[in-house]
């Protein structure tokens, strides 16, 4: 009973610190210089981490068993894992670009398990024979911390595509405008420059609003880069640790589960978006292109599996 209570506590609260901290940053974007605001949502996003990491502990000792033995309880920990790289991510970065991703994500995951999933699945149970082995915690933590890692990545690529994008739109039209004036000019409408020398301004590549989105876009590749190949790395793990429990448990190291075969097909993309990135001429939209190929992947990895409720990882699924 003590448990449950406490459990149903540390859901609501970081569930609410969340939002308030999604509520600050949207305050930031609308407003550039509110004193203390960006200092409370770290602080914010540090309770959340506490709240989430209590929450999984109570599970662990209640169920004594490693938390991951459902639905629910894997998006509580994909949850985790977005604030636990938002957390390494302010240790490495001051300013901390992946906190616009990855408190919105924490807060998705979480509600969706709160809200969307029935209070049968919110039930701990008890484990299923194929997943009493000690390759529980290696495996399952592994694929989901690869995941969430994987899933902030690739959103950092969508918004480097969207800004560029936008970017190039621009230049077109600016270009466009810069044209026009100076035809205007050789046919000797001195007075049309004079009236559109405000265009002239605003055609400058040299401009400190272009220079602050060039600057962001090389900060939203650097850091997709770098948070992918993280991902990449515990999902490299995640399969390995998997195949070794697959022989275990089930006599063979691949079967070709619908799981196991996304899982690969996950493993395939950012094999590829990894090499895209040692080739200097396909850096930058091609390798971010691939990375938001791998978004739409992981989901169907991830979820959309648990959807059908069939193969060897049934246990995961909805029903």
């Amino acid at each position: 009973m003590i448990f449950a209570t406490l459990e149903h506590i540390l859901t609501h609260l970081s569930f609410s610190i969340v939002s308030i901290v999604i509520a600050i940053h949207l305050m930031i974007l609308s407003v550039h210089e509110i004193i203390g605001l960006r200092h409370s949502s770290e602080k914010g996003m540090l309770a959340t981490f506490f709240s989430l990491t209590g929450l999984l502990v109570i599970r662990w000792i209640s169920s004594r068993h490693f938390p991951l033995s459902n639905l629910y309880e894997s998006l509580i920990f994909l949850s985790w894992s977005f604030s636990i790289i938002h957390m390494v991510s302010k240790l490495w970065n001051h300013k901390n670009d992946l906190s616009t991703i990855t408190a919105p994500s924490a807060i998705f995951t979480q509600g969706f398990a709160t809200s969307g999933l029935s209070s049968k699945m919110h039930q701990s149970a008890i484990l299923v024979p194929a997943l009493q082995s000690q390759w529980l915690m290696m495996h399952v933590s592994m694929m989901l911390l690869s995941y969430a890692a994987l899933l902030c990545g690739s959103l950092l690529s969508v918004a480097f595509l969207v800004i560029t994008f936008r970017k190039n739109i621009d230049i077109f039209f600016r270009s466009k405008n810069l044209l026009i004036l100076i035809k205007s000019f050789f046919f000797g409408k001195i007075e049309y420059w004079n009236e559109k020398r405000s265009v002239v301004k605003s055609t400058s590549f040299l401009s400190f609003p272009n220079y602050y989105k060039y600057q962001l876009i090389q900060r939203l590749d650097y850091w997709s880069y770098r948070v992918i190949s993280l991902g990449f790395t515990f999902l490299t793990i995640g399969i390995l640790s998997g195949a070794v429990w697959a022989n275990e448990a089930w006599g063979s190291y691949w079967n070709w589960d619908p799981k196991e075969t996304w899982a690969f097909i996950t493993w395939t993309i950012f094999a590829i978006y990894s090499h895209t990135r040692t080739n200097q001429s396909l850096h930058g939209t091609n390798s971010a292109l691939v990375a938001s190929i791998g978004f739409l992947i992981i989901w169907i990895c991830y979820f959309g599996i648990n959807l059908l409720g069939i193969g060897l990882h049934s246990y995961g699924s909805f029903t």
